[in-house]
């Protein structure tokens, strides 16, 4: 066949996938009705992982009976919530927790000035305290746990602060 020019017939064990499609490209392309995070793609209103590899699958989707049920309540919804990725969850620094860190900092270090042992913040009393009337209060982890994690810290900035004004 070769010698007569007669080529053979394309074969049909080609996949139907996009090779270098990125599930942001799929959110260019489709607009606010999914997003992309950790790269997977998810839709928006249903909040499940769509293939991003496929278009099909991703028309299919938006054509299902329970996407325009989910996107109907999900328009309804005044505080819209978007799946995110574990990684980006856990990667994520808050503010509050930023806030709660300084806040068990400043109460190891005021007992630690004060001269009260870190086993009084054990007593119902003082737990009931923080709680009511401090700010991330109710935060504050247990004795061994300030020992452990946030006394070498207070301790390693003390000791910066002492060697600086020597000098």
């Amino acid at each position: 066949m070769e010698r007569f020019g007669v080529k053979s017939a394309p074969s049909r064990n080609r996949s139907k996938t996009a090779l270098y499609v990125t599930p942001q490209d799929r959110v260019t392309e489709f607009g606010s009705e999914l997003h992309e995070d950790g790269g997977k793609l998810f839709c928006t209103s249903c909040n499940v992982v769509l293939n991003h590899v496929r278009k099909s699958a991703i028309n299919d989707h938006l054509k299902s009976k329970t996407h325009t049920k989910r996107k109907a309540e999900f328009e309804e919804q005044t505080v819209r919530k978007k799946q995110r990725t574990l990684t980006a969850s856990l990667q994520c620094n808050s503010t509050a927790q930023t806030e709660k860190t300084s806040v068990i900092q400043d109460f190891v270090k005021m007992c630690l000035e004060a001269n009260i042992p870190l086993e009084k913040a054990d007593h119902p009393s003082v737990r009931a305290f923080l709680s009511r009337y401090v700010k991330n209060g109710s935060s504050i982890p247990k004795s061994d746990q300030l020992r452990k994690a946030y006394l070498p810290d207070g301790y390693d900035n003390e000791n910066q602060l002492i060697n600086t004004e020597d000098r």
